[in-house]
């Protein structure tokens, strides 16, 4: 008998074997399969050649005209994730979009802006100073001071939701496969020109396009303001006096360029420990950046008229003297890197 207890063990030990290829094949199957959905099999691009800047239409943006959304749009959700109020919409064309209120929503729809047109990918945001929300809640559970009459906000920033947006691939900033190429040293740079500096890497997303990954940054909202938070939010974002005082580069060598950005957190934030250290670890942006990268990026942004800066402003919200004071600003960090 024993004979045949032992050939019965084998062939069970064999059907276990067997199952276990099967599944190990299907998995590597689903994987691949998976992988090949998300775009891991897919070129990967940082930046695009932006073609004729001068010609670009920087107050539709992205989008373009045709992309701005349909006015009145229809509360569908509230979005609890993250600082800031948001929810998410739909418009009379039913095209789905995320409102964010509040302190970000100019500074955000700028920077996209700008980022776009050097040739950094962008969201579509268009900013909405009296946004329309039909069946909006009684109580919001956050934003209700932006409520100013029944269904009507203010100051609201409306993001094209993308079904290509892929967060589940957000990139990192300090280990990814462009760290050292002049497209993201450039991206490095526009961070501090726009003193954008909540870096980070939940903050940066993928879309999938049929031949290739497009990375972007997809929070810029911390923009034109402190080189770095401060105490109030006031303060730190979307603020004119710190935007105008903020030294931008802090020192020049015959190879690298040091920005003045991101600052040091205030001493309060080491109660905040995490975001205390995770701010002075993402320090290293703004350092150690190619003078010729830096150099390069700002002949690209030397294309932008004064014009195209008061149209990124104008459809920002921003007044004729708020822009044209904001544009001052951003062509003043310009030269500073053409004379790299």
């Amino acid at each position: 008998m024993q004979p045949a207890k032992a050939t019965v063990n084998r062939v069970g030990l064999c059907l276990l074997l067997a199952i276990a290829i099967n599944l190990s094949a299907s998995t590597q199957a689903q994987e691949k399969l998976k992988a090949r959905f998300l775009g891991h099999d897919q070129p990967a691009v940082i930046w695009t050649d932006p073609g004729d800047i001068a010609k670009k239409d920087l107050f539709a943006g992205p989008g373009g005209e045709k992309h701005q959304p349909k006015l009145p749009v229809t509360f569908v959700k509230e979005d609890k994730h993250g600082h800031n109020s948001k929810f998410d919409v739909v418009d009379a064309d039913g095209k789905k979009w995320k409102a964010k209120l509040g302190i970000e929503a100019q500074p955000e729809t700028v920077a996209t802006r700008l980022l776009w047109a050097v040739g950094y990918f962008a969201n579509e945001n268009y900013y909405v100073r009296d946004l329309e929300v039909e069946k909006l809640p009684a109580h919001l559970h956050r934003g209700q001071e932006h409520v100013i009459s029944p269904d009507h906000v203010d100051s609201a920033r409306l993001q094209r939701k993308d079904s290509k947006e892929d967060k589940s691939q957000q990139w990192d900033w300090q280990h990814n496969k462009f760290v050292g190429t002049r497209e993201f040293n450039g991206l490095r740079v526009m961070m501090a020109l726009i003193s954008n500096w909540d870096l980070k890497d939940d903050n940066n997303a993928v879309l999938l396009e049929k031949d290739r990954q497009e990375w972007l940054v997809t929070d810029v909202g911390t923009a034109l303001g402190a080189s770095g938070t401060k105490l109030t939010e006031d303060a730190s974002k979307n603020n004119l006096k710190e935007f105008e005082h903020a030294k931008f580069i802090a020192r020049v060598t015959p190879e690298y360029v040091e920005f003045n950005f991101p600052r040091r957190p205030p001493l309060l934030y080491l109660f905040i420990l995490p975001s205390y250290l995770h701010q002075i670890h993402m320090r290293w942006v703004g350092k150690h950046v190619p003078r010729a990268d830096a150099k390069w990026v700002g002949t690209l942004l030397a294309q932008i008229s004064t014009e195209q800066f008061h149209d990124a402003f104008r459809a920002g919200g921003y007044s004729p003297s708020q822009a044209d004071a904001f544009t001052r600003v951003l062509q003043a960090r310009i030269a500073e890197l053409t004379r790299l």
